[in-house]
């Protein structure tokens, strides 16, 4: 490698622990190219769901995180990182260009590349523990290191106004059937799968909720979850005991493409501390994918005073519950590519 960056070993070890960042259905919709001084992160268009993601929001939160997950990995392996987004404006896919210069690794640093590997989107019952407070506060540092917000939602009436936005963004995304062939696209992948949502990572039955219509789909508690195609995750054994989830939304000062990718960022770094934490945690973003159920959460959840990213549901697992196989990435050379250099 040149100057200023890495070595490729360095390289492509950070990459291929920072592509297990989440993405919308596990899609995976960006790619990275070295040049002479820095590595640059692209969003990928072929990937991008416009059934699922009509405005690209998901495509940049996704790109967002695996952003800071590469940061997050460089800093593991001695190397700090300096980041420029939005660095051509000709090319609105060029979404940053990240520089290094060494530095010896925190304890930090190592704890949240652990934790890489530890993540895992649960989409189970959670137990009756309640989060406290003290960890809610410090998730919320963390999302704001990154220049964002959390918000969580604890006033019932609030939680009812999001439960509902929740609510009518499936009712409407299950009746189009360009969204069902897309999802059903990228769900219910074998194990094998590099990319998707594998069948092994949905619960083979999720609880419904009590008088709800069909499409709603399963949930726990007061939330529906996404419906996907058909599980084979054992689900959380029932207790009768409620789910104590709590509910907690990312939200930015703005929403142009820069808010988008911090808040990608954002959750990246919040996922990681809960996982440090020993937390479960499920982001749900369908709320955020219909412009009523948005506008919704902004005006009603969050007073009208920031833009809404994504939810997050964080709670603890059940001791008794079975752990969630890793999800499949594509490989490091099909996300990394190098620049030739001018002759």
């Amino acid at each position: 490698m040149h100057a200023g960056l890495p070595d490729g070993d360095t390289v492509r070890a950070a990459i291929a622990l920072a592509v297990h960042a989440p993405s919308i259905h596990n899609s995976q919709p960006w790619r990275w190219q070295v040049a002479e001084r820095a590595l640059h992160l692209f969003a990928d268009p072929d990937r991008h769901l416009a059934a699922t993601d009509p405005g690209g929001r998901d495509l940049v939160l996704s790109c967002g995180a695996m952003l800071h997950h590469a940061r997050v990995a460089f800093a593991a392996l001695g190397w700090a990182s300096t980041v420029r987004r939005l660095p051509d404006p000709a090319r609105p896919e060029h979404l940053a260009a990240v520089e290094f210069t060494r530095r010896d690794p925190a304890e930090e640093d190592r704890a949240l590349s652990t934790a890489i590997g530890r993540r895992r989107t649960d989409r189970r019952r959670f137990s009756s523990w309640p989060v406290p407070p003290v960890l809610l506060a410090q998730l919320a540092e963390r999302a704001a290191e990154q220049g964002t917000t959390l918000v969580a939602v604890t006033d019932p009436a609030q939680r009812r106004r999001l439960a509902a936005a929740i609510d009518e963004a499936a009712i409407r995304q299950h009746a189009d059937p360009v969204y069902a062939a897309e999802l059903a696209a990228w769900s219910g992948r074998g194990r094998g799968a590099v990319e998707g949502v594998p069948a092994a990572n949905v619960p083979l039955q999720h609880g419904r909720r009590q008088g709800v219509a069909a499409p709603l789909g399963p949930g726990y508690g007061d939330i529906t979850m996404r419906t996907y195609e058909a599980g084979e995750l054992a689900p959380t054994p029932e207790t009768g005991e409620p789910d104590a989830a709590e509910l907690l939304v990312l939200a930015t000062t703005s929403d142009d493409t820069v808010a988008r990718l911090r808040a990608g960022e954002a959750l990246s770094a919040v996922l990681l501390a809960a996982t440090d934490f020993g937390l479960a945690t499920c982001p749900l973003s369908q709320p955020l994918e219909i412009g009523t159920t948005r506008a919704a959460l902004h005006d009603h959840v969050l007073g009208g005073r920031a833009a809404p990213q994504i939810v997050l549901r964080v709670g603890w697992a059940p001791p008794s519950s079975p752990p969630i196989p890793a999800s499949g990435r594509r490989p490091v050379d099909d996300v990394l590519d190098r620049i030739p250099r001018p002759r």
